[in-house]
């Protein structure tokens, strides 16, 4: 409280973005936490909330004689225009959120400022919701193929191999505790190749890692033992890809600095293939790019087209769902051969922490139908990109820090996720929604599942004492987040998905980009709709069973008005008045 410079501050305009000249009075207050606009209608009291941690700058464009303008940008893409009569107050407010957005130290996060003994028993219950070891036991390991190292079985001797990394790690059976040490120490961060995927069907294996560092000349005979093994695990085939995702100008930068990518002569069983993401500056930079786009009033269609040509989104977010599509084939059926047997996959950026994530998880819900559901996409979240030491803090600027570590990481893996739901709309549990939320809560701190940069650090800050966590809310509002065109027995939710790639294929995700501020109504999406028609369907299905079976053969039932007519056992089916809405959502469903 001792950064609000002004709590309260009346006869506050909020202005309508889409209408500009409407606006509506009332009073602005600053708490701890929260920017909360209450308008003056004594009729509808509208509140409009902003988490502090959620907004992303706040400008202060010139006075005017109606008074001095504050817009307020958040983290998830919506802007909060105000109109404060008075330029000092103006400035209090400016000020006041500049310091609150940008926490210093954790202990400021609104998760950590809530008592979490208030509701122990439901905290408790909400942090084992998700089990990732069941999840591996699921894809069917460890078997005799993959295991669990003595080196790695407790957390503190996996500490020693690498800080970066989750508590549970699977290896080869058959790389020993020397060759697990030697690979550590041959790569960057000493994160070395472990499983993260593991197809049942063609024992072919996704292991991630960070770059080695072989500078231009250098080699490990661990490292060479440990992708040997890894190769060996799977008995179909004889070589292993390494998927290096970076552009191979900038792989072979950093060989100047003592690091790289594997050298072919030394690593005599891989094939390596280099796929083209660019780094985390040049993503920042598009999405800020992109995020103009959608801010645009009234652009005209060359303006919009120009914006979103010049920005390379959908450039990036291309390259990133190659990565995924590369791999997903390369498991499945072997990539260019379509052999029988699967090959397995060793993928890796620079420090193994943004693009391999982002190529690891797409491939994974390319292949399994699992993770296009809304229990296995949170498992997938939580494996790929928080146990794997994903850079949250940093990424998505939790505390005030350097803002070149700042990169939307994350948010393009969630949209390639969308592009995918786009081409394959039965094949995804979840609808648009999901998506967005969870795109929100990976800025808000709001839960503690995404703060901290490793599993060593949350469990150093005991968030799983200090906080909630996020999946056991989304899946009790899982009604709201349902697609109802998903199907479990359609073609589109079987087996590995195979999208098309080509450039005209991709959209801008409007829902994420052209948003408008809280006090604007929603956008309604197309699946809502279908969800209240299929609803009203459902209703009056059960109505008409109601009828039946409450007055069988034509005879009224007690206490049921006189002259209602009920059909005879030789009358017309009922249901055929409800055939052609039937006929609507089976031929919705089929697309």
């Amino acid at each position: 409280m001792e950064h609000i410079r002004t709590p309260k501050v009346e006869n506050v305009r909020l202005i309508d973005r889409t209408a500009p000249r409407k606006a509506t009075v009332g009073t602005l207050y600053l708490s701890a936490t929260h920017t909360i606009f209450v308008e003056n209608n004594p009729e509808t009291r509208r509140e409009t909330w902003v988490l502090h941690s959620m907004v992303a700058s706040v400008e202060r464009p010139p006075t005017t004689p109606s008074g001095s303008h504050l817009v307020v940008h958040t983290k998830n893409f919506q802007v909060v225009q105000l109109l404060i009569p008075q330029e000092r107050d103006a400035m209090d407010v400016q000020a006041s959120l500049a310091r609150l957005s940008r926490p210093e130290k954790y202990s400021e996060l609104y998760c950590l400022s809530i008592n979490p003994n208030a509701n122990k028993e439901e905290r408790e219950e909400s942090w084992s919701f998700l089990d990732l070891q069941a999840d591996y036991r699921r894809m069917g390991v460890p078997n005799n193929l993959w295991w669990y190292s003595p080196l790695l079985k407790t957390f503190s001797l996996c500490l020693q191999v690498c800080d970066t990394y989750p508590s549970e790690l699977f290896v080869p059976k058959s790389a020993t505790p020397p060759v697990i040490v030697g690979s550590s120490k041959f790569r960057s961060r000493g994160r070395l190749p472990v499983l993260t995927y593991f197809h049942q069907d063609t024992l072919a294996a996704i292991c991630r890692c960070s770059q080695p560092l072989s500078g231009f000349s250098a080699r490990s005979q661990e490292d060479e033992q440990m992708l040997e093994a890894i190769m060996k695990s799977n008995p179909g085939s004889d070589y292993i890809y390494v998927v290096d995702t970076r552009p191979k100008l900038n792989a072979m930068a950093n060989r100047a600095a003592g690091k790289g990518y594997e050298n072919e002569d030394h690593y005599t069983n891989i094939k390596l293939q280099f796929i083209g993401i660019e780094n985390i500056h040049v993503m920042r930079n598009s999405q800020q790019k992109i995020i103009d786009v959608g801010e645009l009033k009234t652009p005209s269609m060359g303006d919009f087209l120009w914006g979103l040509e010049s920005s390379g989104w959908l450039k990036h977010i291309k390259a990133v769902l190659d990565a995924g599509v590369f791999i997903a084939k390369v498991i499945h059926t072997g990539q260019v051969s379509y052999c029988d047997e699967g090959i397995s996959v060793v993928v890796h950026c620079s420090d193994g922490w943004d693009r391999t994530a982002q190529a690891c998880s797409v491939a994974s819900v390319l292949l399994e139908p699992y993770y296009r559901t809304m229990k296995g996409l949170m498992l997938l979240i939580e494996r790929d990109w928080v146990s794997f030491g994903h850079k949250f803090s940093h990424r998505y600027s939790h505390l005030e820090g350097d803002p070149k570590e700042v990169s939307p990481v994350i948010d393009q893996f969630l949209e390639c996720v969308w592009q995918l739901s786009e081409q394959f709309p039965c094949a995804f549990e979840f609808n648009e929604r999901f998506l967005v939320q969870l795109h929100r809560h990976v800025y808000s701190c709001q839960y503690g599942n995404f703060l901290g940069n490793s599993q060593k650090e949350r469990r150093d800050m005991g968030l799983r004492e200090r906080t909630h966590s996020l999946w056991p809310q989304l899946w009790k509002d899982r009604a709201q987040y349902a697609n109802p065109l998903y199907r479990a027995d359609h073609t589109q939710t079987q087996g590995m998905l195979r999208p098309n790639t080509t450039p005209y294929c991709f959209k801008m995700w409007k829902g994420m980009y052209n948003r408008v501020e809280k006090s604007a109504p929603p956008r309604q999406m197309p699946t809502d709709l279908l969800t209240a028609v299929r609803e009203e369907t459902q209703q009056l299905e059960e109505e008409l069973t109601n009828h039946q079976e409450v007055a069988p053969g034509g005879t009224a039932h007690p206490g049921t008005k006189q002259g209602i007519q009920t059909r005879s056992r030789n009358a017309p089916n009922e249901r055929c008045s409800l055939r052609p809405i039937y006929k609507f959502i089976n031929v919705l469903l089929s697309l």
